[in-house]
């Protein structure tokens, strides 16, 4: 497969990425979050505003991304790391991003998300990241090797 093939299917069959934020004075912190994608460059969770991720991001939106398979055997995963930008989703795609997260969360056994269950009081909020840079490891002897990989979007 090449590069863009691989991380594109570390995407598509992984259910979880690390969200790796940071406050205003530049603690850092990590945090797995269930997640869908619309075309490889945004990815789209759902999660409390209060959550310290979420507060995170409210103060400094540039995160980090991790997307990988944790139960295959030392020294054969692979893994996609993306630097991106996030925030809450309002406005106009709100409907369409929201969308995509609902038809994943239903094809992983979940259940069907609307747009009134991240507003108002519920205590939930819709969030992306659109992603600006991605790599994944080289797999050429060398430990931690990234190359970066073009996936579009």
């Amino acid at each position: 497969m090449s590069p863009a093939e691989t991380a594109r299917a570390v995407v598509d069959t992984n259910r979880y990425m690390v969200l790796a934020t940071a406050d205003a004075e530049g603690r850092p912190w990590s945090s797995p979050v269930y997640f869908a994608h619309v075309g490889y460059r945004e990815f789209v969770w759902v999660s409390s505003p209060e959550a310290r991720h979420s507060r995170n991001i409210a103060v400094r939106p540039e995160v980090g991304i991790a997307i990988f398979d944790s139960s295959v055997a030392i020294g054969t995963g692979q893994g996609v790391y993306v630097s991106a930008v996030a925030g809450e989703v309002e406005g106009p795609d709100a409907g369409r991003t929201m969308g995509a997260f609902s038809r994943r969360s239903l094809l992983h056994g979940g259940r069907a998300w609307t747009l009134d269950d991240v507003r108002g009081d519920s205590g939930m909020r819709l969030y992306r990241a659109v992603a600006g840079e991605y790599s994944i490891l080289a797999k050429d002897g060398r430990p931690d090797h990234r190359i970066p990989v073009e996936l579009g979007g």
